[in-house]
């Protein structure tokens, strides 16, 4: 340690408020150091005296203060009247010894265990006391486990403090927020009729506010707690909470994930396609579809990119530029004539009709449910007013759009006047709209796209 000079040596004390009065008080370990000292020959720099602090963590000036006086090299060894004044942690008494005693060349003396680590043997402990420090962690972290497998089997939640929109978390149990239910009950039915990923979160967003994103409406849809269940370790266990949807309603969501057959992954919502014509072209040499990658639309047998989909392994069709494509058949669609008897068609769809029995069945059932709720004092006055508004509104929307297939179309001069035609509005969506909105409007004139090479046919619907 020398070079010929003295050995500088920084003394930590250290004492809780409920020890003061113990043999190893201030006093008693600052007597005891420095004949320690004396007797071995160390000039001491300095006492770091921590007094009325824990050892069960490093926050403690005095100790910061030696640290720092170790990084600037003013220190050779440290010395302690007891290992456990250093740290009550063996994890903490470790870090401290390796990674910023002797990662600076400073040694480290414990009086009363014989702990030296300027011998052979001393340093050997070093190692020991790693292998427990780890057997400690490991130990707590296996219990850690445990516990929580525990809680799964027992039917208790363990996702943190925050609860699965439509609970509250009180008490370490999953309570159910009757409004939030509401919403989760309305989004479950709304995606089971049929409607989109994309068209679920505009409508709860706009209906009821919040509903950030379509990923937590894709969590919200894939969250087996909804139906009772409790997740761990990838395995499931009935739970002890009250479910907010059935299991028939929930596995025929799941079915509809199925059979997109796109990724469901965090970040990606499933139908919404990221091309416009996804979807509609087919390849006229093998007849598989097309799909968008790279720029390109692409057979999928050439790519061979997903193996289901390949019909032909030689196929060898032209890949098109994606903006190329995309471009011809906007073009074609603009040229299009149409006349009122499509915009007739279009407002008496089967989907949109078929579906307004049942969602105005579900709409009579929410507005009981809310009056329900502020008869027991659950929502308040306003917040229902507001949510039974809404829900009248797309009533007499509903009831507007079943009523309207028996009427007589408007063919008179005025209606047409202040009505931008068809090919004005369709200009301006493919202009400056949405792609999902695009995609639809292409969807309802277009039944597929058929690539042979160089030529494009479009089979309008």
């Amino acid at each position: 340690m020398g070079n010929g000079r003295a050995v500088r040596g920084g003394c930590y004390v250290r004492v809780s408020t409920e020890h003061q009065l113990e043999n190893y008080s201030i006093e008693e370990q600052t007597d005891r150091l420095k004949a320690y000292c004396l007797a071995k020959d160390i000039q001491i720099v300095r006492f770091y005296t921590d007094g009325g602090y824990s050892g069960g963590n490093l926050r403690r000036p005095a100790l910061k203060q030696m640290l720092a006086d170790i990084e600037a090299g003013l220190l050779d060894i440290v010395v302690v009247y007891r290992l456990d004044r250093l740290s009550r942690s063996q994890k903490d008494t470790l870090l401290l010894i390796e990674d910023k005693f002797m990662a600076n060349q400073v040694d480290f003396i414990s009086v009363s265990e014989n702990f030296d680590t300027t011998t052979p043997f001393g340093r050997a402990m070093i190692g020991i006391l790693s292998v427990f420090a780890q057997l400690e962690k490991d130990q707590i972290t296996e219990r850690f486990t445990m516990g929580r497998v525990g809680r799964a089997k027992n039917g208790l939640y363990h996702g943190g403090p925050t609860a699965p929109t439509g609970y509250d978390y009180v008490e370490g149990r999953l309570v159910v927020n009757e409004y939030a239910a509401l919403q989760v009950r309305d989004l479950f039915e709304r995606f089971a009729a049929g409607y989109s990923l994309h068209g679920c979160w505009l409508y709860m967003r706009e209906t009821y506010g919040g509903w950030s994103s379509e990923t937590l409406v894709r969590k919200v849809l894939k969250n087996e707690v909804y139906k009772g269940m409790v997740k761990f370790n990838g395995l499931s266990y009935p739970g002890i909470h009250e479910p907010l949807v059935s299991d028939g309603l929930f596995d025929a969501v799941q079915k509809i994930f199925a059979r997109s057959g796109q990724s469901v992954s965090p970040g990606h919502s499933p139908f919404q396609a990221r091309t416009l014509l996804s979807g509609l072209i087919y390849c006229g040499k093998c007849g598989a579809r097309y799909h968008g990658e790279h720029g390109n639309y692409s057979c999928y047998s050439r790519t061979r990119s997903d193996p289901k989909y390949v019909t032909d392994p030689g196929c060898r069709n032209r890949k098109w530029k994606i903006k190329e494509l995309d471009d011809c058949v906007v073009s074609c669609l603009l040229r299009l004539t149409f006349e009122q008897a499509p915009e007739k068609k279009r407002s008496a769809t089967p989907r949109d009709c078929s579906n307004c029995s049942e969602r105005l069945k579900a709409i009579d059932r929410q507005t009981a449910g809310l009056i329900d709720l502020y008869q027991t004092g659950t929502v308040p006055l306003e917040t229902v007013s507001e949510r039974v508004g809404l829900l009248k509104k797309e009533k007499d929307a509903l009831l507007r759009k079943e009523r309207k297939p028996e009427e007589k179309p408007d063919t008179g001069e005025a209606a047409g006047k202040n009505r931008p035609s068809f090919q004005e509005r369709l200009l301006r969506l493919f202009a400056d709209g949405p792609l999902p909105v695009k995609r639809t409007c292409v969807a309802g004139l277009i039944d597929r796209i058929i690539i042979n090479d160089d030529r494009i046919d479009i089979i309008l619907k």
